[in-house]
């Protein structure tokens, strides 16, 4: 059973920084794309940041600049620093494996979520 467990969420003020990490099931990680998506109440989850396996980075606008995706393969776990933090970054913010499949469709893997709150 594939399992993505989340950490380093809580409460900051804006401007102060946060890391989320998320460790996963060691047979998929080494060969899937990590992201980090995140939902804010009555909003749709957007993806905030992704990490091939080979390391080719991708970020949605409103995070350029602020926001690191990284992953330690030895560790099977993903990172996101988020610096800068504002309050439109409120969300539970999920981890996501993408992983190929031979000859077949690519699945997807969910975290529970960790909440991430920024007070103005």
């Amino acid at each position: 059973q594939v399992q993505l467990v989340e950490s380093g969420g809580g409460l900051v003020q804006a401007g102060e920084s946060l890391r989320l990490s998320c460790a996963a099931s060691v047979s998929i990680f080494s060969i899937a794309t990590m992201g980090w998506y995140r939902q804010a109440p009555g909003k749709q989850r957007e993806l905030v940041a992704a990490i091939t396996s080979g390391g080719i980075t991708n970020y949605v606008d409103s995070v350029k600049g602020r926001f690191t995706i990284s992953r330690d393969n030895a560790k099977n776990t993903v990172y996101l620093q988020m610096n800068s933090l504002k309050p439109e970054d409120t969300a539970v913010y999920y981890c996501n494996a993408h992983v190929p499949r031979p000859s077949y469709f690519p699945v997807d893997y969910w975290g529970q979520g960790t909440q991430v709150t920024v007070s103005s």
